[in-house]
C-alpha cells in the first residue's frame, strides 16, 4: 500500500468520533446509538491504523507493540500480531477505509515472505525481526502464536476468494505438521494435547494445552486441517473445570482473552459441541463474572466499578502480567478487554469502554485507540498499545456490526470439518 494512503487513514482517524468529553468525569448522558456508532468507527480506524502502519513496507510483519502518543523505536513483530493484520485487512476494505487492490497486496506479499521465513515443521517462531524475519529474544517456536498467524490468513484468504491470497494462506495451513506438535516429535505416540512449543535449545516445552483457556481456535483449526489432522479426541482431552463467583457459575474466570480470541473467529452462538458445553454461555456468564468482581472490589480498588473492569493479560505497573478472577490483580484493567467483551454482553461493554475514554481522556486515548492498560492507584497509564489486544478488540466490534470475520471463516472447507468433528450441533 503506498504511503499516501497509509497518512490519510491515520489523519482521517484522528478526526473521528471526537465529539463529547474526552477527560472529566463520566458521560452525563446515556450514549445514543449514533454515539456509539461513532465511537466504534473510531476505534475500529484506529485499531486498522495501527496494523497498517506497524506493518513492515516490504515484509508486512506487524509489530509486536508500539508508543500510542509518540514515534518510537521498536523493531519486534509478533506472528501473532502479523495474523491479525491478514484478519484486520478485509475489515478496512468492508468499512470503505483500505482500496480493496491495496488491501490484497499487501496481503499477497506478507504471506510471501512469511512462507519464506525460519520455521519448524510449519510451526514458526513468536517474536521475529520485523525487517528480516529472523528468531528474536530466544524466543519458542509456538503453536498458539502460529495458530494465530494461521488463522488470520485463512480468513483474509476467504475475503480474497480466487486470488493468490486465497492460496498462500491455504499453502501456510496445509504446511503444518500436527502430529510433530501433538506427540512431542513422536517421543509421545499416544498424547492427544497440543504442546506449547519448541526451542532449538532445549526441544519440545514442558507444557501443553491442557485445559479451557483461549486455545480452542488452535484445536479447531488441527480437527479441520487438510492434511495430518488432530484426531478427534484431542477435543475432549483437555480439561473442563467450573468456576464459581456470586453465584454465578462458568467453565472459567482468569483473564478475560480466554472468553475472546477463539470468539472472535468461530461463531459459537446457539451451539453446543460433543460433551454438551455451549462456550459462547460460558463466554457470557464468565464475562459476568468479572464485572460483579471488579464491582465488589470497588472500595479497595480505584478503578474498579460498574464501569471499571477488565481484567486481563496486559502491561502493568511493574510489567507484563496475566491478570484475572480471582487472582492476579493489583488494579490493573485493559480496555480492549473490556470492549472486546462486545461479542458477550454489547451493552456493557460499549457503556464501559465510552465511560473509559471519556473519563480518562488523552491519558489513555492516543493515535492508535486505547491504550494497552492502565492502574489508578498507582497512578499508571500505558505508554503503549499491544497489536494482540488491539486485533481482538477490532474483530469482536465487526462481528458484533456485520458478522463479517464469523462469515469468512465459516466460509473455509475447515470450519465445517473442524466443527463436526468436534460434535457440534444446534442446540434445540
Amino acid at each position: 500500500m503506498r504511503q499516501s494512503g497509509w497518512l490519510a487513514l491515520a489523519a482521517a482517524s484522528l478526526l473521528l468520533g471526537l465529539r463529547g468529553p474526552l477527560a472529566g468525569g463520566p458521560p452525563s448522558a446515556a450514549p445514543t446509538p449514533s454515539d456509539r456508532e461513532r465511537f466504534m468507527d473510531d476505534v475500529q480506524r484506529r485499531a486498522v491504523t495501527f496494523f497498517v502502519q506497524c506493518a513492515h513496507p516490504e515484509t508486512g510483519l506487524v509489530r509486536d507493540r508500539a508508543g500510542n502518543f509518540a514515534p518510537d523505536t521498536y523493531d519486534v513483530a509478533s506472528i501473532a500480531a502479523t495474523g491479525y493484520g491478514l484478519a484486520a485487512l478485509p475489515i478496512g476494505v468492508r468499512r470503505g477505509w483500505i482500496a480493496r487492490d491495496e488491501a490484497e497486496k499487501q496481503a499477497e506479499r506478507t504471506l510471501r515472505f512469511v512462507l519464506g521465513m525460519p520455521d519448524k515443521r510449519g510451526w514458526m517462531y513468536h517474536f521475529v525481526d520485523w525487517s528480516t524475519g529472523e528468531r528474536r529474544w530466544n524466543c519458542e517456536v509456538s503453536s498458539i502464536d502460529t495458530g494465530l498467524l494461521v488463522i488470520g490468513a485463512l480468513t483474509c484468504g476467504q475475503f480474497f476468494r480466487g486470488t493468490g491470497v486465497e492460496r498462500l494462506a491455504n499453502r501456510l495451513y496445509d504446511r503444518l505438521d500436527w502430529t510433530w506438535m501433538r506427540t512431542n516429535g513422536g517421543a509421545k505416540p499416544d498424547k492427544l494435547l497440543i504442546s506449547h512449543g519448541w526451542k532449538p535449545e532445549g526441544g519440545f516445552l514442558p507444557n501443553d494445552w491442557d485445559a479451557y483457556c483461549e486455545h480452542m481456535f488452535l484445536y479447531l483449526l488441527g480437527l479441520g486441517a487438510r492434511r495430518d489432522p488432530l484426531p478427534a479426541g484431542s477435543w475432549t482431552a483437555w480439561k473442563r473445570g467450573r468456576f464459581e463467583y456470586d453465584g454465578i457459575q462458568a467453565i472459567a474466570a482468569g483473564p478475560l482473552f480466554w472468553h475472546q480470541m477463539s470468539h472472535a473467529y468461530y461463531d459459537f452462538r446457539g451451539r453446543k459441541d460433543a460433551l454438551g458445553f455451549d462456550y459462547h454461555e460460558e463466554a457470557v456468564r464468565a464475562t459476568r463474572i468479572h464485572r460483579r468482581f471488579c464491582a465488589a472490589n470497588a472500595t479497595g480498588r480505584k478503578g474498579y466499578g460498574i464501569h471499571g473492569w477488565g481484567l486481563n493479560a496486559c502491561d502493568g505497573p511493574d510489567g507484563y502480567m496475566a491478570y484475572g478472577v480471582p487472582a492476579p490483580e493489583d488494579g490493573t484493567l485493559a480496555p480492549t478487554a473490556a470492549l472486546a467483551a462486545i461479542m458477550a454482553d454489547a451493552d456493557a461493554a460499549l457503556t464501559t469502554a465510552m465511560h473509559m475514554r471519556d473519563t480518562y481522556g488523552s491519558r489513555i486515548w492516543g493515535r492508535y485507540g486505547f491504550v494497552n492498560a492502565y492502574n489508578l492507584d498507582r497512578d499508571w497509564f500505558d505508554r503503549d498499545v499491544i497489536g494482540i489486544d488491539l486485533g481482538m478488540a477490532l474483530l469482536a466490534i465487526e462481528n458484533h456490526r456485520s458478522g463479517l470475520v464469523w462469515k469468512m471463516l465459516a466460509a473455509h472447507p475447515s470450519t465445517r470439518r473442524a466443527m463436526d468433528k468436534a460434535g457440534f450441533v444446534r442446540k434445540g
